[in-house]
């Protein structure tokens, strides 16, 4: 069995003084292992330009997910364009990374910056065949997957960042590749690396984007399975059932909760001790439990997760607070963010009497709710999650 898969991530910055963007990413799973992903950037910028990109990206992944052929896809889009009443044109630049069974990327490029391949560190220069669809100049590529592979997939808002103010003919493919090659050193996501360099990019604008730009990265990594526990049990006596079912299951283990965190020490045989290396915070501190990887607090701290993480599905602004962050959120982050690719949450219904205090913003919906919303995001993130009640 394959147990490869695709971390994937973007970020867009908007031209200087446009409300949208004339870039567009789509994503389109086919099945369990495959995933068609559709940069497209249409000409010029606002609204004209993120109509074509919306549409040619729309078009392609939706007809590359149901099988048919690159040909079809690019005359469909050549017919379906609208026509811009002042250029007399219908254009919009695409590149295509088709990943097939989480084992092989097809690589389709038409007239977007050629895609970066970071491979054990460094630049890898993948073999491209020339085609002419439609008469469009199209490379195409077929690259067998390895782990640790980074494609880097960009408008040309990229490479143009900096002409006249920090470059003179801009921020060239090779420079763009040995910030990229630096940045990967860090073990980063895929959002987190397309913000690294979207940042980079609008910084070489003087934080005045000349054009729209977006850069769309694709991580391949290994499974690596995660399980969360917050909150007891409905009923105490299924407290050894799901604590035996959480501590069997492979990979890391965090214990969110106080309670949940005496019923995990009490089971293991072992004391919950407080980490006195406490950073003063707004999030309560965490603790220690021998055989556990993680103990923290429970509703405050996995709202702040939940905080975080609708702000990495978004402007992923908030990104240096928990990369670096020493809190029991931040780690928590790291661990469900960052190396986690399949989590096993395991949820309590028993009801804290402390919450029904009418005083107090929580109750045991709360509860509820920020494991649904968690689960939510972390599925957008392109994480497998299953949720088991107790």
């Amino acid at each position: 069995m394959n147990d490869l898969c695709a971390d994937i991530g973007y970020k867009s910055i908007n031209h200087a003084g446009e409300q949208l963007c004339g870039d567009h990413v789509d994503i389109v799973e086919q099945g369990e292992n495959s995933t068609v992903i559709v940069l497209a950037d249409g000409l010029g910028s606002g609204v004209k330009a993120s109509i074509l990109s919306t549409l040619t990206s729309k078009i392609i992944s939706t007809m590359m997910a149901e099988g048919l052929s690159l040909s079809d896809c690019v005359e469909t889009i050549a017919q379906t364009l609208p026509i811009c009443s002042v250029r007399g044109v219908a254009y919009s630049t695409f590149t295509i990374m088709h990943l097939v069974e989480n084992r092989e990327m097809e690589l389709i490029q038409y007239d977007n910056p050629l895609t970066i391949l970071i491979r054990n560190g460094n630049n890898f220069d993948y073999p491209k065949t020339e085609m002419n669809i439609g008469g469009k100049k199209i490379y195409h590529s077929v690259i067998r997957l390895q782990e640790d592979d980074i494609f880097i997939a960009m408008s040309d808002g990229c490479p143009h960042a900096g002409i006249g103010l920090a470059y003179n003919f801009g921020w060239k493919r090779e420079d763009i590749i040995g910030f990229m090659e630096a940045t990967v050193a860090g073990g980063y996501t895929a959002k987190t690396l397309s913000t690294i360099l979207l940042d980079e990019v609008d910084k070489l604008y003087g934080h005045r984007p000349g054009d729209d730009a977006t850069a769309c990265v694709i991580k391949i990594r290994k499974r690596v399975p995660m399980n969360m526990l917050f909150g007891p049990p409905r009923d105490r006596d299924d407290c050894n059932r799901m604590m035996a079912l959480f501590f069997s299951k492979e990979g890391k283990h965090i214990v969110c909760g106080g309670t949940t965190s005496s019923i995990a020490a009490k089971y293991l045989g072992k004391k919950v001790e407080a980490d006195i290396s406490f950073v003063r915070s707004d999030i309560p501190p965490i603790a220690k439990i021998e055989g556990v990887d993680l103990v923290t607090e429970g509703v405050i701290t996995v709202n702040r997760v939940v905080e975080y993480a609708h702000d990495v599905l978004g402007e992923n602004k908030l990104y240096e607070k928990w990369s670096f962050g020493h809190d029991g959120a931040s780690m928590i982050c790291r661990m469900l963010f960052e190396e986690a690719t399949d989590i096993n949450f395991y949820v309590g219904r028993a009801v804290n009497p402390a919450h029904q205090n009418p005083d107090l913003p929580i109750n045991f919906n709360i509860k509820m709710n920020l494991v649904e919303e968690l689960s939510k995001c972390l599925k957008q993130m392109g994480k497998r999650i299953k949720v088991s009640y107790f």
